[in-house]
């Protein structure tokens, strides 16, 4: 799960899973439980703490970003932004007719930046500047030549053939970049209690853009000596399948024939590297509870991974000496003409892992201690120890501090070597006179080790990380939380380690925040809600009470004191069509109007946006509510080549995408009048521009990072206001409603170089009861977009009808048709289900743009 992301990257994946696996405490005594509420403030919500003390009826919500810093290039300095991670958690769980249990969760998480895609001797410049600036550009050099004495030590070079006596020995990461991708996941269990323990079957599914698993893992416990001993086991099962389209600039310098079948084209010509891969996971474990205060674990696991386990955009460099070349060596040296090989790992991977630790509760300071240990080996030679201490410390006032320290080295596999040398030819050229006839033989492998890796997470290396949490209980079984945490990877922090590979050093960080919501003890607290329509006063119908689910800001909260957590789910489509305002244009026209003064070589084949977005209002007075609105985006595009245009490498990417954070709305709504069932209130607030505008992606194998089309950029980069007036109607089983909002630019630029249009939006809704539970809507919408004002001020691809400021904007009259499910009764009345699908009717677009499919809203409103 995304929680886990940034630790797998520097840790063992046996020892993750020791801690994500770690067995379920049994209830116990009033001592271990206050232990198990210190526990709801850590940061990962996914680590073995919070999930040992999951709360039944409960719904977390858990947001963060995992950012690395700038690794040394040693005298270069790269375009490239270090790796982000933006990640979202969403999950809910509870108990059905007493025994039986469920969770469902949805992770999902974006990557961008800059990872090394090879590790090379300094003088191969494989960094080397490209622009006036001095700074690299956009693809890595991964050919050359390297000088060696006769002791095989490199010397130093300028890069032109020229070399001198002088031994440079240092290596450097070849830094590599690539438009961001998203993965996402989504997990269901389903498990039954039973006096003696309980079972569980889980499932899911994890998707990226080149690797798809689904697993499947069936876990039980077992309660001994009147519940003082719990046994539990695990088994899991997942099959991947990877499909990777190789970096299309690199490909030509990319030796991939020791693949042979594996290596595969695709329409576009884009080479592939394909395989699958299964994994199973055994896990067996014991919880002990020494007295009241003092808890016992200790656990062990088994992995077996087979099939394709290499990372298939990672290669090794290898010096070739070849015989014939050698008239370039120094005297009493080598010459080595350097190629890219992509790595070759085993076929198989068996881990073991053992892991224990002891929980302490402190009564005379309420604090809770916690020390743990994990060892993992595994037959690719790696052995993994960590170490981590953790306090779990009330500090009155509903808050909880949680400081902890994590330890980890291992030693590096087998088969790593930051690069080889060969004494061979890379391919040799053979004409034959009898038969007129060239052959070209390639490298022999058996001169070559059966496998090979530099990638840095198979070297030796320590981490040594240190955090805290800090958690509040808000009371009304919500609970909100916190976290910071510092990663420190260097060489000589491995166990008998030097500083030898400090080239791989590097420094990161997690921050994360998490919102708790224990649903039954919410209902109970307010059964009532807070909702103004939801009370279903004036003799009307619960169903028939709330604006369409694609309303934003459509209700206000009546009581004081009253709180709403809403989540909204929005996907928008366009495919199809190229139109010019509102008509279908050709790809002769595309290419000779929608660039200029330039020519088109590309255009959109397909778009699709997904926004979660978390709405959190309260209500400080009945006229006055108070709304913040986080919300996460991703997006894709894949383009086409244009008939009759350009050659375009742009298009080659087979899909771009980006996800992230996006802007930050903050609002105020102020009621201006209610009487018999009619309601006006007026918005007015601002969106912070948390979004980045400075998304890139990669343009040509010459050129640095270029920005990402406008569209998918994930804020406006300027402050916005948002004004908003709104107006609802309701008789018995009749719902209607108006409502006029805006977006309007508080400054001409952003940081980027330009300014997305203001926004004006109009909308009429009716709705109908069909039962007192349920009710359809039916919406009327017109849009006005204006198009983007300024530039990029930077780098950014010129081929395609998104790269224009002028291609955006225009008219857009829609069409939406709604249903609304709302509890009327019972523990959880007043809690609103809405879902919402919106046709196109009519678009008039500034410009050229690719034609709208339509959009779909699905939101969730729990007021109390």
């Amino acid at each position: 799960m995304a929680a886990t992301e940034p630790q797998r990257r520097f840790e063992h994946p046996l020892v993750v899973a020791l801690r994500a696996l770690s067995p379920r405490p049994a209830p116990a005594s009033p001592c271990l439980r206050a232990l198990t509420h210190a526990a709801l403030a850590l940061p990962m919500l996914a680590s073995s703490l919070a999930h040992g003390s999951s709360i039944q009826g409960e719904s977390t919500l858990q947001i963060g970003r995992y950012q690395e810093g700038d690794r040394d290039l040693f005298g270069v300095t790269s375009a490239f932004e270090p790796i982000r991670v933006d990640f979202l958690e969403v999950g809910t769980g509870g108990t059905v007719a007493e025994s039986w249990r469920f969770d469902l969760q949805f992770t999902q998480d974006t990557w961008s930046g800059a990872t090394p895609i090879a590790i090379a001797p300094r003088p191969l410049q494989g960094n080397r500047p490209t622009a006036p600036d001095g700074v690299s550009g956009a693809t890595p050099f991964i050919e050359g030549s390297l000088y060696f004495d006769g002791n095989f030590s490199v010397l130093e070079t300028d890069g032109f053939g020229n070399w001198s006596a002088t031994v440079d020995d240092q290596l450097v990461h070849t830094i590599s970049s690539a438009s961001p991708e998203s993965r996402r996941q989504i997990e269901l269990s389903i498990g039954r209690d039973h006096p003696f323990g309980d079972l569980s079957l889980s499932g899911g599914a994890s998707l990226e853009p080149d690797f798809t698993s689904g697993f499947v893992d069936i876990d039980g416990t077992l309660e001994l000596d009147a519940q003082r001993t719990t046994l539990d086991f695990g088994f899991g099962y997942a099959h991947g399948s990877t499909d990777a389209t190789l970096d299309h600039d690199a490909v030509p310098y990319i030796d991939t024939r020791s693949y042979g079948s594996q290596v595969a084209f695709d329409s576009l010509g884009n080479k592939l590297v394909t395989g699958t891969r299964n994994d199973f996971r055994l896990r067996a474990g014991v919880t002990h509870l020494l007295d009241r205060q003092t808890r016992l674990e200790a656990t062990v696991a088994y992995g077996h991974a087979a099939g394709f386990l290499a990372n298939p955009y990672k290669v090794v460099e290898v010096a070739f000496l070849d015989p014939s070349q050698q008239f370039l060596a120094p005297p009493g040296g080598y010459y080595g003409d350097v190629r890219a090989l992509l790595e070759r790992r085993p076929d198989q991977r068996n881990e073991v892992g053992v892991g224990g630790r002891a929980t302490r509760y402190v009564a005379r300071t309420d604090t809770a201690l916690r020390l743990g240990y994990a060892f993992a080996w595994d037959d690719w030679g790696i052995d993994a120890h960590t170490f981590d201490f953790e306090i779990g410390q009330p500090l009155g006032l509903g808050f909880t501090l949680s400081p902890r320290i994590r330890y980890y080295s291992q030693n590096a596999a087998d088969f790593f070597y930051p690069y080889l040398v060969s004494p061979q030819a890379f391919q040799t050229i053979r004409f034959d006179p009898g038969s007129n006839s060239v052959s070209v033989s390639p490298w022999n492998p058996g001169l070559l080790p059966a496998d090979y890796s530099s990638d840095h997470r198979l070297a030796g290396f320590g981490t040594l990380s240190g955090g805290a949490s800090l958690g509040k209980d808000l009371g009304r079984g919500i609970g909100l939380s916190f976290s910071f945490d510092y990663y420190s990877r260097a060489a000589d922090y491995q166990i008998g380690g030097s500083s030898r590979n400090d080239y791989m050093d590097f420094d990161a960080y997690t921050i994360s925040g998490a919102l708790v919501i224990d649903l039954a003890a919410l209902s109970l607290a307010d059964p009532g809600g807070g909702s103004d329509h939801a009370s279903g006063a004036h003799g009307t119908d619960h169903s028939a009470a709330r604006p369409p689910a694609g309303v934003m800001v459509g209700h206000m909260l009546d009581r004081p004191g009253a709180f709403m957590l809403g989540y909204r789910y929005d996907y928008s489509l366009a495919s199809g069509e190229m139109l010019r305002s509102s008509t279908v244009v050709s790809d002769q026209e595309l290419v000779a109007r929608a660039c200029l003064p330039e020519l088109c070589g590309s255009a959109p084949q397909e778009m699709s946006m997904n926004m979660h977005m978390f709405e959190l209002m309260f209500a400080p007075t009945r006229w006055l509510n108070l709304m913040i609105m986080p919300q996460y985006v991703d997006m894709e595009m894949q383009l086409r080549p244009l008939t009759g245009g350009p050659v375009d490498v742009h298009s080659q990417h087979v899909e771009h995408s980006t996800g992230g954070w996006g802007d930050l709305p903050m609002l105020a709504l102020i009621r201006l009048f209610e009487a018999s069932g009619q309601h006006a209130h007026l918005g007015i607030g601002v969106s912070a521009p948390t979004g980045s505008v400075s998304e890139t992606m990669r343009i040509s194998h010459q050129d640095a990072p270029g920005y990402i089309h406008y569209g998918m950029q994930l804020g406006s980069g300027t402050w916005d206001l948002l004004p908003s007036l709104t107006y609802t109607g309701q008789h018995r089983r009749f719902g209607w409603g108006a409502q006029l909002d805006g977006v309007i630019r508080l400054e001409a630029e952003n940081d980027s170089g330009y300014a997305l249009g203001d926004r004006i939006r109009a909308q009429i809704w009716g709705g109908f009861a069909i039962t007192p539970w349920l009710s359809s809507t039916l919406r009327g919408v017109y849009t006005w977009q204006d198009a983007i004002h300024g530039a990029y001020d930077g780098i950014h691809p010129t081929s395609s009808p998104p790269d224009h400021p002028t291609n955006y904007g225009g008219l857009f009259w829609d069409v939406g048709f709604g249903l609304r499910a709302t509890v009327s009764e019972g523990l959880f009345r007043n809690q609103s289900i809405g879902l919402e699908w919106v046709q196109p009717v009519a678009t008039h677009f500034n410009g050229f743009q690719l034609e709208r499919v339509g959009s779909f809203v699905a939101t969730v409103d729990l007021s109390f």
